[in-house]
């Protein structure tokens, strides 16, 4: 080969050349692999977003059908404490009493009604509240809220009626406490409540001045 000629020829290529044609050439081709790259992103950026939208449903229907459904579960029970008497909200009125009753278990919810329907009849107008988990009944016309004097509560073989001024009702009923004027009657499971008896003491106790609860 002649050196010489191949010199000249390639020096005359080049200078024939316009070098902001040389610039943009090689400039297009070097920015090609990074337009790629930041195609590939933006299609990334596009993807991710409805990827993570997708799985963001699919969690919240996933989480739904796990949700109990209310109404099919039915209400929820009353939570019973020891001895089996119900938990009740403290609340004043006639509705949390007949909410208690309702929630008390099994043979002593029937002892609950009779009790509650014998009070409204010895004492007419009665009132009634649940505090301490326990159905409250108080004499119809207070001054100074000293007026509660009586209140029952469930225990695992028994119901305790509690007579809260016990100590002056003719005759005593049957069960002493360590406090100084109350007293008890204890109703087991198959026992027959004696009515007469019973409405006289509930007759008796809201006419003496009660406790303050």
């Amino acid at each position: 080969m002649n050196v010489a000629r191949f010199a000249d020829a390639t020096n005359r290529s080049v200078a024939a050349i316009d070098v902001p044609s040389v610039w943009f050439y090689t400039a297009a081709h070097m920015k090609q692999p990074s337009d790629k790259r930041s195609t590939a992103s933006k299609g990334t950026a596009r993807t991710k977003p409805a990827a993570a939208e997708k799985r963001a449903t699919r969690r919240r229907a996933t989480t739904k059908s796990r949700k109990p459904d209310a109404a099919a579960s039915g209400p929820v029970e009353p939570k019973l404490l020891s001895g089996g008497n119900p938990q009740i909200a403290k609340g004043d009125g006639d509705a949390p009493v007949q909410e208690f009753i309702a929630a008390m278990p099994g043979w002593k919810r029937d002892v609950g009604r009779r009790l509650d329907a014998l009070i409204e009849k010895a004492a007419p107008g009665v009132r009634k509240a649940v505090k301490w988990n326990t159905p409250f009944y108080g004499a119809r016309d207070s001054v100074d809220g000293r007026d509660w004097f009586l209140g029952f509560h469930c225990f695992n073989k028994y119901v305790k009626v509690a007579f809260l001024r016990g100590s002056s009702l003719q005759p005593l009923p049957p069960i002493d406490s360590k406090m100084k004027d109350a007293r008890y009657l204890h109703i087991h499971e198959g026992e027959a409540i004696d009515e007469p008896q019973f409405i006289s003491w509930v007759r008796q106790s809201s006419r003496i001045r009660g406790e303050r609860l």
